[in-house]
């Protein structure tokens, strides 16, 4: 469903900013260019550890928490509400499970095309732990007052910490030997999982129960923010709880270290500490004031982030398609013709990454500019 966008109001303009900021630093880190490594900052850490690209996923679930307030403003009967929730999640789950099994057909050494067969497709992935994790908060918020979501957050991160641990006491956070791993295995199967990571899948079942976690103190933010009578004393109460955060999750990384991929709780932690600081910077900046340069940049990115988000995903999958040489697809050839004759290295992938990136800004653009916002 589609709508006219209507004008922001700051703390509207700074969760498109917040949203948008994440959803760029998403495709950058998705797309790199081709023909030479990318900078370690953008790369994801192997599994213990930190960098840029792990914090975009977790800071889009807040924004989809920060969202929730403004969505679910309007009263609405129990029924029409669960309806809303379920429909929604379930749309999210089947566009991100379509976009991975696209181009649907792959052509053979015969000459011939034929099916991608669904059994080697995966399920999970970012879309589906969105939907997942959106399901999940969205009842939870809907039920629950502000200290009964904090207590069902801090249940989650230690329900999960306990689960890891009474599952495998001995190597409770390895990758193949995880609670999760083998949930995943076990109701899915090996074919339907994620292929470049020897098997296993970052975007896992048992993972969502943490990662819900994110949605909540998005929404719980936001419903601080809305509410302040004080907003200075507010942005500064914020940015403090964020500092606090980030300090427990380096308190907890000794038992439960910080690692994207299996989502632990310091890793939430550390996030949503992050978020917090970003988000109150973002709002003591643009104030009352109308966007800047900068700040429009970004809230196109955050008017429509999933219609971007898959045209990202889609367009360079179809890109590759097109191939110049036998195995050589066109984004692989623009990006090492192009961009590492001119600037050979990290830098030249950084530069092919940029420039896919404002080709995606573009179609927002579009998109803006005809007051178009897609509503799942």
């Amino acid at each position: 469903m589609t709508t006219a966008a209507a004008p922001a109001s700051p703390r509207f303009l700074a969760l498109d900013v917040f949203r948008g900021l994440a959803v760029a630093l998403m495709i950058v880190v998705n797309t790199p260019g081709p023909g030479a490594h990318p900078y370690p900052i953008l790369v994801h850490a192997k599994w213990f550890g930190f960098t840029a690209a792990d914090w975009v996923f977790p800071s889009f679930l807040f924004a989809v928490g920060c969202a929730m307030v403004f969505a679910f403003k309007r009263p609405v009967g129990h029924g029409a509400f669960a309806a809303k929730v379920l429909r929604r999640a379930a749309l999210i789950f089947l566009l991100g499970f379509l976009m991975y099994w696209y181009p649907f057909v792959r052509h053979g050494d015969d000459g011939g095309w034929s099916l991608i067969p669904f059994s080697t497709t995966r399920v999970m992935g970012v879309l589906q732990r969105i939907a997942l994790c959106y399901l999940l908060a969205a009842f939870a918020v809907r039920y629950l007052k502000p200290r009964w979501l904090l207590a069902l957050s801090v249940g989650l991160l230690l329900g999960y910490w306990a689960i890891l641990a009474a599952f495998n006491p001995a190597d409770p956070f390895s990758k193949f030997g995880n609670a999760g791993t083998h949930l995943d295995l076990a109701v899915l199967g090996p074919g339907h999982l994620y292929k470049r990571d020897g098997g296993f899948d970052p975007e896992g079942l048992l993972g969502t129960l943490p990662a819900t976690v994110n949605i909540i103190a998005g929404y719980l933010a936001a419903l601080w923010l809305t509410g302040a009578t004080d907003r200075r004393r507010t942005l500064i109460r914020m940015a403090l709880a964020g500092v606090g955060l980030m300090l427990a999750a380096w308190a907890w990384s000794p038992l439960f270290p910080v690692a994207k991929k299996l989502w632990t709780g310091s890793f939430v932690l550390l996030t949503v500490g992050s978020d917090l600081i970003v988000v109150a910077g973002l709002v003591a900046w643009l104030g009352e004031r109308p966007p800047n340069a900068a700040a429009r940049f970004f809230q196109v990115f955050g008017r429509n982030p999933i219609v971007i988000y898959l045209f990202s995903e889609l367009f360079v999958t179809t890109l590759q398609q097109v191939k110049v040489a036998p195995d050589v697809g066109l984004y692989d050839w623009i990006g090492e013709t192009l961009f590492q004759a001119a600037a050979p290295g990290p830098i030249g992938a950084l530069l092919c990454a940029i420039a896919y990136t404002l080709v995606c800004w573009g179609l927002g653009w579009l998109m803006d500019r005809r007051g178009i916002v897609v509503k799942l």
